[in-house]
């Protein structure tokens, strides 16, 4: 499956569409329209969609990694909160890629909250470009909602596209990092500029990739490990000790829970890994 048949929407297309849709992109959604066509199909190759994928696309704008993503996958669901946008995109690629339209489904929707039955399928992948503000719910959201998610590419923020990809130890790792390590590999996979955008943004975006995995093996839920995540982030230069001292009752009961756990209680939160976070969060008194 190639996109030589599509029509890709370059900047002038885009801008005049945007004209007629009386479309002014506002911050507050994070709209910047990707307007280069080599960047949508180097997003759609790095994802590895396969033809039998059915991709989940957040946030699709005008379209433009819309219609780089039809040729190559199965179905393209794409949830999209703007009416006005949720009603162009249909016919957008009706007229851009006749032969793909049927593989389109459009779901007007907010994607933190979208429930997997609205779907009307399984999305294997996400393929999306976020806006900075709502990235890391966006994608933690997906992949708790959607088992069926193998795996994605997001374009993000730079910056959020570090943390979500961080290991424990490093300056930026925190709770975007081990929180999304509870249900995926997760590793950057470029870095995109801010010419590629309408309007630029003035922030650089970066790739992320991620391969969903089974979570650490456990006794926790998965919301008693995040109580421990957020606990241990919230006052990020105190002590494990100290700073779960609320989650624990006291912090000699934080202690404890700690050492039952095998975790220094020295040490703080960006030392420890999501399993770690597990074992803490099954001794809690």
């Amino acid at each position: 499956m190639g996109s030589s048949i599509v029509d890709l929407l370059g900047p002038s297309e885009i801008r005049h569409l945007a004209d007629r849709l009386g479309l002014r992109p506002t911050k507050r959604l994070g709209q910047n329209f990707v307007i280069d066509g080599g960047t949508v199909r180097r997003i759609a190759r790095l994802a590895e969609v396969a033809s039998d994928d059915v991709v989940i696309e957040v946030g699709p704008g005008l379209g433009s990694l819309t219609l780089a993503l039809l040729p190559e996958a199965r179905q393209v669901v794409a949830v999209e909160i703007d009416p006005v946008l949720a009603r162009q995109l249909p016919l957008t690629v009706a007229e851009r890629a006749p032969s793909l339209a049927g593989r389109l489904t459009v779901v007007e929707a907010d994607a933190m909250r979208v429930q997997a039955e609205r779907l009307g399928a399984e999305p294997t992948v996400l393929v999306a470009n976020l806006p900075y503000n709502v990235a890391v719910p966006v994608v933690l959201h997906l992949l708790d909602e959607l088992p069926s998610l193998r795996g994605g590419l997001v374009m993000v923020q730079s910056e959020v596209a570090e943390r979500m990809a961080a290991g424990p130890g490093s300056k930026v790792y925190g709770v975007p990092s081990a929180k999304a390590a509870w249900y995926a590999g997760v590793r950057r996979a470029g870095a995109v500029g801010r010419t590629v955008f309408w309007p630029v943004p003035n922030v650089d975006s970066g790739l992320v990739a991620f391969t969903r995995r089974d979570p650490p093996p456990t006794s926790a839920t998965r919301e008693q490990v995040f109580a421990v995540v957020d606990a241990a982030f919230a006052q990020r230069r105190k002590t494990l000790r100290a700073a779960l001292a609320g989650w624990a009752g006291s912090a000699d009961a934080a202690e404890k829970a700690l050492r039952a756990a095998g975790v220094d209680p020295s040490l703080r939160g960006e030392r420890l890994a999501i399993g770690d976070f597990a074992r803490v969060a099954e001794h809690r008194p």
